[in-house]
This record gives C-alpha cells, sequence and structure tokens, in this order.
C-alpha cells in the first residue's frame, strides 16, 4: 500500500543516500547554506592553502600546489604576504587559533630574516629549505621591490593584529619592524625619480621595468613613501608613476567611466593586490576617489562577460570574471582586452567589495553548479573555460590569498582597519597627496 508522506521520505532518504555514495553529498550540502555560512565555508577551505599547505619548514607560501614546473620547495613573497593576511582573517573566523596562527608567522619571519636579501628587499620566490633565491627568470634573481611590498603589506597588518603582551607577540612585532626598517626603497630608484621592479647582483638593473602607469603597483609607492627609514621623495611617485603610459583614462566602457589606467581597467587584479591592506574607502588624491576607481573598473569588467562581444560559451551575469591565472594554453593576464574565453574564481570573489550582488551570484554559481569540477580541498580551483571544455586541477598562492582576505574586508573591513592603523602609511599617503576620511 502506497503511503504518500512515508513513502516521500523513503524516497527521498534513498535518493540522498545514492548521491552521497555518488560523491555528491558535499553538492547536497551546499544547496541549503546561507550566504554566511557559504562565505564561511569558501573562507575556511581556502585558508588551508596557507595553513595546511605551508612550507614545512619554513610557514611560507608555497608559489602553486602542483609540481608540473617546479617543486614545492619553491616558495612566493608576495603570495605569503596575502596569506599572512589570509591566516588573521582565519584567526577572527574560529577557523585558526591565534597560538597557531602566531607559530605560524613566526616561522615565516624568522625564515624572511635568514633569506638572502638584495638592499632589504627580498626576491620573486625562494627555496623554502635553505632561504636561497630561487630565480623567476634568468636576470630576475636578485631583488624585486613589487613583490616585496605584497609581502610588507601583510606583515605591517599582523605587527597591528598581534598586538598582546606576551613574549612571542611582542617578538613577532619586534622582527617585523626590523624587516620593514630595513627595506632600501631608495635604492630601487636607480638615482632617478621612479622606482625600478629589479634589482640583481649579477646583472643590477638590465630587467629595466619601471614601475609606473596604473596597475597592481601602488602599495609599492606607498609603502615606499611611508619608510621611517629609507622614504622616496614625492617627486619619485609623481614623476615616476603618475607620468606612466596608461595611469589617467577617464573613457567609458559599457557606460560606465573608468578614472585611471588601461582600457576596459585590464585584468581584475589591477584592484585587489595593492588594496588588501590598503582601504579604498575614503582614499582620495586630486584625480580619483579609488573606491569609485575599483568599483568601476569591476563593474566593466562584469559588464564585458554578461554582454560576452567574443561569443564564448558559458559567460553570463552568474559566470563571469577575468584576471590572471592559468588557462588551457599555460598562463595569462586575462582581461576584456585579453579574453582567452577563462573565467577565473579569485576575479569575481575578490570583488566582493566592489560588487556584492554579483559576486554572491557568481560564487554560487561556481560552488553549486560546477561543483567539484571547481572546488576541492583548499577552495575553488585556479580557472576554467566551459567554452575550451578546461578546468584546472590546481591553485596559486596569489589568487587564493585575495579570496579569503577581501570577503573579509566585504564581511568585516577587519585587514583594511589593521593596515591602515599603521602611523606611516597615514604620513607617506599625505607625502603623496592623498587624503583619507574613511570614519
Amino acid at each position: 500500500m502506497f503511503k504518500p508522506g512515508v513513502n516521500v521520505i523513503i524516497l527521498a532518504s534513498v535518493l540522498v543516500a545514492a548521491l552521497v555514495s555518488n560523491g555528491c553529498g558535499d553538492f547536497l550540502s551546499t544547496v541549503a547554506l546561507s550566504d554566511e555560512a557559504l562565505l564561511d565555508k569558501v573562507q575556511e577551505h581556502t585558508l588551508r592553502y596557507f595553513t595546511d599547505f605551508a612550507h614545512p619548514e619554513s610557514g611560507m607560501a608555497v608559489e602553486r600546489s602542483d609540481e608540473r614546473h617546479y617543486s614545492n620547495d619553491v616558495v612566493t613573497t608576495g603570495g605569503t604576504g596575502f596569506g599572512i593576511m589570509a591566516v588573521i582573517a582565519g584567526v577572527e573566523r574560529g577557523f585558526v587559533s591565534r597560538e597557531n596562527a602566531l607559530e605560524l608567522l613566526t616561522r615565516i619571519v624568522g625564515f624572511l630574516e635568514i633569506s638572502e636579501r638584495y638592499h632589504g628587499a627580498w626576491s620573486h620566490w625562494y627555496y623554502g629549505s635553505t632561504g636561497q633565491t630561487r630565480p623567476f627568470s634568468e636576470k630576475d634573481n636578485g631583488g624585486d621591490i613589487v613583490e616585496t611590498a605584497f609581502l610588507v603589506q601583510g606583515l605591517l597588518t599582523a605587527r597591528e593584529y598581534f598586538d598582546g603582551s606576551s613574549p612571542g607577540e611582542v617578538n613577532l612585532r619586534e622582527t617585523i619592524t626590523r624587516l620593514w626598517h630595513g627595506v632600501n626603497w631608495q635604492w630601487y630608484t636607480n638615482g632617478q625619480n621612479r622606482l625600478y621592479w629589479h634589482w640583481s647582483p649579477d646583472y643590477a638593473w638590465e630587467m629595466n621595468h619601471p614601475v609606473k602607469g596604473y596597475d597592481e603597483c601602488l602599495i609599492v609607492y606607498i609603502l615606499a613613501a611611508s619608510s621611517p627609514t629609507y622614504p622616496i621623495s614625492p617627486d619619485v611617485y609623481h614623476q615616476g608613476w603618475k607620468e606612466g603610459d596608461h595611469y589617467f583614462n577617464g573613457n567609458t566602457y559599457y557606460g560606465i567611466t573608468l578614472p585611471l589606467g588601461f582600457p576596459y581597467g585590464g585584468p581584475l587584479f589591477f584592484s585587489h593586490y595593492s588594496f588588501l591592506g590598503l582601504d579604498p574607502r575614503g582614499l582620495h588624491d586630486p584625480y580619483t576617489s579609488y573606491w569609485e576607481q575599483n568599483r568601476n573598473h569591476t563593474l566593466i569588467n562584469y559588464r564585458h562577460c554578461v554582454e560576452n562581444p567574443n561569443g564564448y560559451k558559458g559567460y553570463s551575469d552568474r559566470c563571469w570574471g577575468l584576471t590572471a591565472s592559468d588557462n588551457h594554453m599555460g598562463y595569462s593576464a586575462h582581461s576584456p582586452t585579453n579574453d582567452l574565453g577563462v573565467i577565473t574564481p579569485t576575479a569575481a570573489l575578490s570583488s566582493f567589495p566592489y560588487t556584492p550582488e554579483e559576486s554572491m551570484k557568481a560564487l554560487r554559481f561556481f560552488h553549486e553548479e560546477m561543483g567539484e569540477r571547481l572546488f576541492g580541498e583548499y577552495g575553488f580551483y585556479d580557472a576554467f573555460s566551459v567554452h575550451h571544455d578546461w578546468y584546472a586541477d590546481n591553485y596559486l598562492a596569489i589568487d587564493q590569498g585575495p579570496i579569503v582576505v577581501m570577503i573579509e574586508n566585504y564581511r568585516s573591513g577587519l585587514l583594511w582597519e589593521l593596515f591602515m592603523r599603521n602611523p606611516e602609511v597615514h604620513s607617506g599617503l599625505r607625502s603623496l597627496g592623498f587624503y583619507y576620511n574613511h570614519d
């Protein structure tokens, strides 16, 4: 005899059991998650890249999770700076204890003290087991002032967070201060009114890569101006950074005006990396509001994916986000002017503060509809392309870190508030003509 209520329950239970036995249990559990629970899950899983997968000796962030290009002994300075900030968010959310976070960060700063440095700056990559530089390329085998700035941004945030009186927290703060004071930003001007990205003890300034225009590197000039030991003059900023070919913009794309930067704004990490700690809310200079700059940049990227002028399969108002990542052919800085049909989850997810509704739609699509093809042990895999039927199976530190940090900035503003507590930063901003009035 068929009993509707009982039999429906039995059939539902059988269906759930069958789905779970076929590896769909995680998918079922995500469908009913609230927005807050889903954000918790994504932050917690992504954080594991910087805790569970941290280099076992140095504590540094491993460059990437796969070993197709080089071993997992290769660690990244900029990615570690992002990871330090992610760990702080994890402590606040209860994903990692304050004691364990302090131990991890103490290992990291101990490694940074003994690693090879170049006029106080660190290399892009190191061997985590030795502290020796792992060249990024033949001539890029010395100091990298941009990666150094990303690292210092994280260190200064940690110095504010670990403000306790225990010997461990006092020692962490003192070590961070020594490292920060040791970076010779003036050296990286090469005696000119601009900063240069690289210096090598073997090739000197042969890389010849000035840091200029508008891209991910604003934080480099701000920290260089904020240094209490080797500050750059304002002329270095005004004649170096602001005189780049792609500083001023003012054009309209998809009906949205972009104050600064490349046509269509470039890849979305331009609005992420410098602003993990540097708070764009209420940050202005005579040319722009940085909140408007970052929000409009993100909306242009979003509108491009929605309108999809190249006709790529899979793009929509729920599946969007172009930034630097792996792709089906290698690696590229994806953007509206370099659109290869590849969506990178960090692009939309690290934009949560700027486009919360659009980013939440993307998060639910990535998590609930892409399922296990896209979500694994350390959060979302690096990138995918429905059009090319390609799905990454690996993670990159510089893509994972901003997800945790910027979701937290959206939820609480924690990392922005911590970084902006550094009095040196406010001194540097004032010297360059910025004003900051966020309450």
